[in-house]
């Protein structure tokens, strides 16, 4: 019976991976899709004349979705840790789906004049309300499925999703781009991503309406109030959440999303070659991020979060350097795979990292609410903040510091980091 039990579960816990990945690659499919063709979107909803202004007001764009992540955040991580992980699971993928539908078909500015920036801000916002709870929601959902001292490896494939995310994205940029003229592409070509990104929702909310809730959110009792539960009893751990978030989310935006616009406005370099370089980096994370998730289950979570916040910190500059005096898709494949395998190190146990500070019961919530304040402050405007200092310093360098920035934030989290930790998978069967 036992064993029958087991392979029940297991069941359950593979197909939790699927439900959630699917998801997310969506959520995070139409994120990358609007950074990397930011600058065709500069020109379609916001011509102002100056090609430097237009393309900030498309990157202020894309980050005012982030001021409503916070607000996504408390509604759906208190409606998760009330309702279930399934349900704000489903709410989540077809908010993201209705406003990736709207920047789909709205006109340019030159049909409908301002009404096109209107929507395409509206948008953003119900986008940035559905991320908002996505991250929170999916790592509890996640690390409540997973086997015993399997945390870190089951979690990590929510993070290898995003690099998944960034091929896909990639991917179809290099397609359009390659197939297309530029006027084609200017003209209706960079719609096809999103139009992608429309049909995949069906699916994913298919599948996330028909996995079972973990068996930890069946059996214990609803918390009225999480968010109060949070302020009152677990602000150390939700803190601690905040500080190592901090360069997660600036390597996310400043490093995979950003660096195919940076290959083309600042090296002046084809658009296709930011796009393989940036699959490149997508896919070194798909790899190696279950990798690090499975290696720190067996050796201990804070070395990983420790050393890769370090090794971040001390190669980006070298990175930067490299790509600027030699630019070309060689340098900015280097990049993409040494600071993809960083990230990799970094991101492999921070969920998991997660799941230890805060209990299951207000998980979600707090998680939710540390990650998306960290990603609305640092990631979210991490592209506009970036390109408007290379601008003012007239650097191209000034992205490095912006990551060094981030990464010694985290480094402190990482250190200040007292979650369980491990030194070896057998001494915490059943720990969790």
């Amino acid at each position: 019976m036992s064993t029958q039990k087991e392979k029940v579960a297991s069941t359950q816990s593979r197909k939790a991976v699927v439900a959630t990945v699917v998801g997310n690659v969506l959520e995070w499919f139409d994120f990358t899709v609007y950074s990397f063709f930011s600058v065709i979107i500069a020109k379609v909803f916001f011509p102002t004349g100056d090609e430097l202004t237009s393309y900030l007001m498309a990157l202020a764009t894309f980050g005012v979705g982030f001021f409503m992540r916070p607000l996504g955040g408390l509604v759906i991580g208190s409606y998760s840790d009330r309702k279930g992980r399934k349900a704000a699971l489903s709410l989540t993928i077809l908010l993201m789906a209705m406003g990736t539908f709207i920047i789909a078909i709205t006109p340019g500015y030159a049909q409908i004049g301002l009404f096109a920036p209107v929507l395409i801000v509206l948008a953003r916002l119900l986008q940035g309300f559905s991320a908002g709870g996505e991250t929170g929601s999916a790592t509890a959902f996640l690390t409540e499925h997973a086997p015993p001292g399997r945390k870190a490896f089951y979690a990590s494939w929510l993070q290898s999703s995003i690099g998944l995310a960034v091929v896909l994205g990639s991917g179809t940029g290099a397609m359009v781009s390659s197939w297309l003229t530029v006027e084609e592409l200017e003209s209706w070509g960079w719609r096809i991503p999103f139009l992608i990104g429309c049909l995949i929702a069906p699916v994913g909310f298919y599948i996330r309406h028909r996995i079972e809730e973990p068996p930890i959110v069946r059996t214990q009792p609803a918390v009225k109030s999480p968010l109060r539960e949070v302020l009152n009893n677990h602000m150390r751990g939700a803190t601690t959440v905040f500080l190592l978030v901090v360069l997660w989310t600036v390597v996310t935006y400043a490093v995979l999303f950003y660096i195919p616009g940076y290959a083309s406005r600042v090296l002046g370099l084809p658009s296709q070659i930011g796009f393989i370089a940036g699959t490149v980096g997508g896919t070194v994370i798909v790899i190696a991020t279950p990798i690090v998730g499975y290696l720190a289950d067996r050796y201990g979570f804070r070395p990983w979060l420790i050393g890769s916040a370090a090794g971040i910190f001390t190669v980006i500059y070298p990175m930067f350097l490299l790509i600027n005096q030699f630019p070309g898709l060689a340098s900015l494949v280097v990049f993409q795979v040494v600071l993809g395998l960083l990230i990799s190190g970094y991101v492999g146990p921070i969920l998991a990292a997660f799941s230890e500070l805060l209990p299951s019961h207000v998980l979600s919530t707090g998680l939710s609410i540390a990650y998306n304040v960290a990603v609305t402050v640092f990631g979210g405007f991490a592209t506009f903040t970036i390109t408007w200092l290379i601008a003012v310093s007239g650097s191209p360098l000034a992205p490095a510091f912006y990551i060094m920035f981030a990464a010694a934030v985290s480094f402190v989290g990482a250190v200040l980091y007292q979650g369980r930790d491990h030194v070896g998978r057998q001494n915490w069967e059943g720990a969790y």
